[in-house]
């Protein structure tokens, strides 16, 4: 199979060099989601516009809004989307973000901010998106799936169907939407995607509900928790795709895998929560590139053989194995401030989004002054990555304060990691 052949079916997003699909792959990660709302504005201010939407978690509510909107109104609907959850629904907005931008308070009063915004999270939940349940209610046994959670998530129907179109989400044609959740009685991770599924606002609060916060949901019948408990990340779902295609691939990830070493308490927990949280998308973009040097090296092999034995079925079943798509990941990864703690996913605050936002937009347009990196791949290196934190190196890295901040890796831009 080669890489050159264009599913019909599926969306007809830009496709920037010559590339058959461009796909936008979104991690799970709370609050920490703005930042892919702001990449996605770097992206969309680049004329660059996803064919293919994969999500987990808040990942999924971000597709679900880019997919149900029109091109020139995503990055507004997605501002609106999360001013709106970023909203506490009983008391008013803390007056903080009205005196100085985020970036001029300093590290242990922004530190003091999240800690009070996060409690007002856990006490009020956050507008149109959950709710506390009464603390009667959480005394007696539940019998529910539906019910036997910290938080009620109905809400965020009525605002998944505000924010975006389902009927724009499930025009596959147009755009590509895979969204991932866990059955919660089998342990099976599953896949719904607009190829195959009528896509509801259930399936997108299903791939969020992350227990024992939020409650399983129902879907035909079954119950699904968050896609992040087995797999916080969709990259290898698109990168498994048939028929194997060109394709650049934006990672947008909210938790990173690499980090300086804690030293204290606070800090071990901040670093455990970001390594089990994290996409192993290194890890994966690694054994990808050495399966598809792999399956290029068969290709090639495979022209060498004779016509006359091009019917044996060892050639048509090594036909089927070989592949010369080329593959181009450009990985953007928050990098964590040095006032977050292990409570930075519950955030929400209007400072803290705009932080977020702004440092996803800053991301997208350092990785886009790289054009050269969405040249499509050779034939002799079909699957590359990029990094633009990883240009920047470690003399970049913010110090370890109280929290962890982030860490740079060496250059390897068109190699695996």
């Amino acid at each position: 199979m080669n890489g050159k052949g264009i599913n019909k079916k599926s969306g007809n997003g830009s496709a920037p060099r010559g590339y058959a699909v461009t796909a936008l792959v979104l991690q799970g990660g709370g609050a920490l989601g703005s930042y892919q709302a702001g990449v996605y504005e770097g992206l969309a201010e680049a004329g660059i516009h996803p064919s293919w939407v994969a999500g987990i978690s808040i990942g999924s509510l971000n597709a679900a809004v880019i997919a149900g909107n029109p091109r020139e109104k995503r990055v507004e609907r997605l501002r609106a989307f999360w001013e709106h959850i970023c909203r506490q629904p009983w008391w008013p907005p803390l007056p903080h973000a009205r005196f100085l931008p985020g970036c001029q308070w300093p590290d242990s009063w922004r530190g003091w901010i999240n800690t009070l915004e996060t409690t007002r999270a856990f006490l009020e939940g956050q507008n149109g998106f959950f709710v506390p349940r009464s603390w009667t209610s959480l005394a007696w046994p539940q019998a529910d799936p539906h019910t036997a959670s910290f938080y009620d998530t109905r809400p965020l129907k009525a605002t998944l169907e505000h924010f975006a179109d389902f009927d724009r989400i499930n025009r596959a044609d147009e755009t590509r939407v895979s969204i991932g959740a866990v059955n919660v009685e089998t342990g099976n991770f599953r896949y719904f995607d607009n190829l195959q599924d009528h896509l509801r606002p259930e399936h997108f609060m299903a791939s969020g509900a992350l227990p024992p916060g939020f409650p399983a949901i129902e879907i035909d019948g079954e119950y699904y928790w968050d896609g992040g408990l087995v797999s916080n990340t969709p990259l290898l779902q698109v990168l498994n795709d048939r028929p194997r295609r060109d394709a650049l691939i934006f990672q947008i990830d909210l938790w990173s895998a690499s980090g300086p070493p804690p030293t204290d308490l606070q800090q071990v927990v901040t670093r455990k929560k970001d390594i089990q949280n994290s996409s192993r998308t290194r890890f994966v973009t690694a054994y990808m590139q050495e399966q598809q040097q792999f399956r290029s090296i068969l290709n090639k092999v495979l022209a060498l053989v004779p016509q006359s034995e091009r019917s044996h079925p060892i050639y048509r079943q090594a036909r089927e194995a070989a592949c010369d798509a080329r593959r181009n990941v450009i990985h953007l990864i928050y990098r964590n401030k040095g006032f977050e703690g292990h409570t930075k996913d519950a955030e929400f605050g209007l400072l803290t989004l705009n932080d977020h936002w702004k440092s996803g937009l800053d991301d997208a347009r350092n990785t886009l002054a790289h054009p050269e990196w969405l040249v499509r791949p050779g034939a002799e290196q079909p699957f590359v990555t990029h990094d633009v934190h990883r240009l920047n190196g470690a003399a970049n890295a913010a110090p370890l304060k109280k929290r962890p901040a982030a860490a740079g890796f060496p250059l390897r831009s068109k190699e695996g990691d």
